[in-house]
């Protein structure tokens, strides 16, 4: 019999929200992972897809419009009661302001302080394409 299937798996997206080189990080305030550091986002609602999913969640937790550019990855992980199938995506704030509704704590971080936070560990499976990401545009502004 097939493990993952014994597991629920819950579908969520998360929002690689970049601005000037840095990527914004959230920590999250409640729950099993409580203080544990993630790329904001949640749960797919029926009906929806996962990018109006991620619009509708950000909209929620921090209160601001974003712009949902390109998917970057869909992250597998066995966490020790669930599966979690994780869709990143690159995003950038359209309108409003991050505004800390739901978290502890945020930060914006750059291709070299990526790791100063304790990440949680299915986001810890896409920080070394965030940090491809971030020396890309990094050099492209510095040639």
């Amino acid at each position: 019999m097939n493990f993952l299937r014994e597991k629920k798996t819950v579908h969520v997206v998360a929002a690689l929200i970049t601005h000037d080189n840095s990527i914004f990080a959230t920590q999250r305030g409640y729950g099993d992972f409580k203080g544990g550091w993630e790329f904001p986002g949640g749960k797919i609602e029926p009906g929806e897809t996962p990018r109006q999913a991620l619009k509708r969640e950000i909209m929620e937790e921090l209160g601001a419009e974003i712009e949902v550019g390109d998917w970057l990855d869909r992250i597998e992980y066995d966490y020790p009661n669930f599966h979690l199938s994780m869709d990143c995506f690159w995003c950038t704030v359209r309108s409003g302001k991050l505004v800390l509704k739901e978290h502890e704590a945020a930060r914006w971080l750059t291709k070299d302080t990526l790791n100063s936070v304790d990440w949680l560990p299915a986001d810890r499976s896409v920080i070394e394409k965030v940090r491809e990401h971030l020396e890309k545009k990094y050099n492209y502004y510095i040639d």
